[in-house]
């Protein structure tokens, strides 16, 4: 039986040898390919959820921050919580393809973390979609700069620092749902000289 552990030992990659490929084949950075691949179920879970997404940088961004941080609070390990790579790699697409922000896939990853409910259940369940569609943003934008004659006067006699503003007060209107992108973008048009 010796002989099968040490023949076993082979075919799985050492800590070190899962570091070198996570940097060859999926990209990441020497720091985050030697904390994923140092823990055995971090590393599973990177795996089994890299080859679900095709954004490996942000996945590992969340393992190490916001996944990791949960962990540690629990004192457990990715294996023992509701998490599945899954979900995880659901979560990592719909931020990638701009189905909601960044900041809504945190609240997001929480209500997976207590629940287990896959990303796409909580989104449409408590509303979350990221508002894409220019109409709608533009909207809403018009509101704004109707309901603020004064600041639309200052911005456009100079205070580009108003600019904020005017986004700070669509994501107001939107909860956060609005799409940054789409904001600044139509914004800029709208509030020319």
């Amino acid at each position: 039986s010796l002989g099968l552990v040490g023949s076993e030992m082979c075919i799985r990659d050492s800590p070190k040898e899962k570091e070198n490929r996570y940097m060859k084949e999926f990209g990441l950075s020497a720091y985050d390919a030697q904390i994923i691949s140092s823990s055995k179920s971090m590393a599973d879970f990177f795996e089994d959820a890299a080859n679900k997404t095709t954004n490996h940088s942000l996945l590992s961004n969340w393992l190490i921050g916001d996944i990791s941080a949960f962990l540690n609070k629990e004192m457990i390990e990715i294996h023992e919580s509701k998490l599945n790579s899954d979900n995880v790699a659901i979560l990592i697409n719909r931020i990638d393809d701009h189905t909601i922000s960044g900041k809504i896939g945190k609240s997001i990853f929480e209500a997976m973390y207590k629940s287990g409910d896959s990303p796409d259940e909580i989104i449409e369940s408590q509303g979350l979609k990221q508002i894409s569609d220019g109409d709608a943003i533009e909207k809403v934008i018009n509101t704004i700069i109707q309901d603020n004659p004064s600041q639309v006067e200052a911005y456009l006699g100079g205070k580009e620092k108003l600019f904020g503003f005017f986004v700070g007060q669509v994501m107001k209107i939107t909860e956060g749902k609005a799409n940054p992108m789409a904001v600044n973008k139509i914004l800029k048009e709208k509030l020319k000289k």
